[in-house]
């Protein structure tokens, strides 16, 4: 049995977050890698099946349709050829390169790391098991991740469906394409197919697509996406699935009334799941929350002392980031007694349509909830010079603030950019700050930035009576 100070399972953003601070903490570590997602290789989801292929297919697609549709008077072109098979190839090169810059060469130089690409199970609360080795720790971190999540449905085990694994490595565009889910796996892979020319219908079992947002902001980016060509059906509920003449098809129940979709392929966002079938946490008596994610408090302690989790593998909020805080974290609270959490109200989120959305803080339906006075200003971004001068003024930005301290509780922002743009909002939120303090920050003119100064100034007076320049 080989003994070790720290063993982490899982080798996606938490694992390597927590065996990077270990590292530097010279801590005898051991790092098992696999898990139940098929292309979560070295790096885990974001980097192999995730953010970094989808955003990149997400960029091609936008310059695809960019083309065809020029904003700009006197400029005229179009597309002579997609050739998708070259453009899947150049999205695996890319992919690899991450993968090898950011993780493989990263690993080489983790001094106090044991890299063991098994996968792993518990024999006891300090026993591992990784292939035929035998690991024992008082310290240990789960960070296997999730992998996508299909609903059962009736016929479900006679079609070939698509999750966003496959989905990002079709070699060939079908003419047509049901996305089933309208959150924002759902939504990205929505536009980004049709972009590509595919005709998409999106079902969505909820009464809107991204319920928990802004109404302001689900009423847009409803109408933008429609405009793009793609049918949108809420209050669908799945009966079956099936493949008839070469078609596949669902019906459902639409608003009360059965209706059939047909289409070359179907691609279910409907959710993850955790990759815990093969750990055997039945043996250390870890328990599982909703959905069977582990159950974690907010210093990322499981209810077996010593044993922690972090990333997806705990639910939501699934994202990259707050995977790898929690794996920083749960290192420094394990080794150093630090006793950190994250306040996930701070965690800015996004969704990579065109526009964008992005959001942090809590929407005005929350700030009621609580039973806070608060106020509300909403702009469009057809106010912010910069979206009429590069031609694009579509989106708004909605601020939530204290009405009687003035301080901004949250921000939405549908737009160009949104999500590089809500990092101002990520700050004002995290450190407290008011209106105020953001109409008094200079801001780049022309920028899309300025919208956040614009909306705070607009509490105070009507920004259409001011010139660009008005402080």
């Amino acid at each position: 049995m080989e003994r070790f100070d720290y063993i982490i399972i899982g080798h996606g953003a938490a694992a390597f977050s927590a065996a990077i601070k270990a590292d530097s903490m010279k801590i005898n570590t051991a790092m098992i890698g696999k898990n139940e997602t098929p292309g979560a290789l070295l790096g885990g989801t974001c980097v192999n099946v995730g953010c970094v292929p989808s955003k990149r297919l997400i960029s091609v697609g936008e310059f695809i349709k960019n083309i065809k549709n020029s904003k700009y008077s006197g400029v005229k072109a179009k597309v002579e050829d997609i050739n998708f098979q070259k453009i899947i190839m150049q999205k695996d090169e890319i992919v690899n390169e991450f993968r090898a810059q950011k993780y493989t060469e990263v690993l080489k130089n983790l001094k106090h790391v044991t890299y063991i690409n098994e996968f792993a199970s518990f024999k006891d609360k300090n026993t591992v098991i990784a292939g035929n080795k035998e690991l024992y720790s008082k310290s240990i971190l789960i960070a296997t991740g999730a992998r996508s999540m299909v609903p059962n449905l009736a016929g479900i085990e006679n079609v070939k469906y698509l999750t966003n694994e496959e989905a990002l490595s079709i070699k060939h565009l079908p003419k047509s394409l049901i996305v089933v889910g309208g959150r924002a796996l759902g939504l990205e892979f929505a536009q980004m197919f049709s972009n590509f020319g595919v005709k998409v219908t999106l079902l969505q079992r909820s009464s809107s697509i991204i319920p928990a947002w802004e109404p302001e902001i689900i009423n847009y980016l409803t109408q933008y996406l429609k405009q793009d060509g793609i049918e949108i059906n809420t209050n669908v509920e799945l009966k079956e699935i099936g493949e008839k003449q070469l078609k596949k098809y669902i019906k459902a129940r639409v608003n009360g009334a059965d209706k059939l979709f047909t289409a070359d392929e179907i691609l279910f966002a409907t959710g993850r799941k955790p990759n815990i079938e093969k750990l055997h946490l039945e043996n250390p008596g870890i328990i599982l929350g909703k959905q069977n994610f582990i159950k974690i408090n907010n210093k990322m302690e499981t209810n077996v002392k010593g044993i922690y989790a972090a990333g997806d593998v705990t639910g939501e909020p699934m994202l990259e980031t707050v995977a790898a805080k929690q794996g920083n974290l749960a290192t420094q609270n394990i080794f150093k007694n630090a006793n950190k959490s994250i306040n996930f109200n701070e965690i800015p989120f996004a969704i990579f349509t065109m526009p964008e959305a992005a959001k942090v803080g809590l929407t005005d339906e929350q700030v009621n909830g609580k039973g806070i006075k608060c106020s509300c200003n909403t702009i469009l971004f057809s106010m912010i010079p910069k979206a009429t001068i590069i031609g694009d003024e579509r989106g708004l930005i909605k601020i939530v603030i204290n009405n009687n301290t003035k301080q901004i509780l949250g921000v939405s922002i549908l737009s160009r950019n949104a999500a590089d743009l809500i990092a101002e909002a990520a700050l004002a939120v995290k450190f407290k700050l008011k209106i105020d303090d953001i109409i008094d920050t200079v801001h780049v003119f022309p920028t899309l930035s300025e919208a956040i100064k614009l909306a705070s100034q607009n509490f105070y007076q009507d920004i259409s009576k001011l010139s660009c320049c008005t402080i």
